[in-house]
């Protein structure tokens, strides 16, 4: 969920409407509502989303908790 939130926020940020975003990255708008919603995407549609919107794409791998 994380990733959605960082991409609403980024595209927000920008004055962008997914409609726009789309058009600048190359994504379909609907793949950009999806992940705004918190569906799961690719690395490769996230970097085409990061760079229409001028930001770098960082992953963070978090360490398991234990159970």
């Amino acid at each position: 969920m994380a990733s959605a939130l960082a991409l609403l926020e980024a595209r927000e940020e920008a004055g962008l409407t997914q409609a726009k975003l789309a058009e600048k990255s190359g994504v379909p708008k609907t793949t950009i509502v999806r992940i705004e919603n918190g569906s799961n995407t690719t690395i490769e549609t996230l970097t085409k989303l990061a760079n229409a919107l001028g930001r770098p794409l960082t992953l963070r791998i978090d360490p398991m908790s234990a159970l």
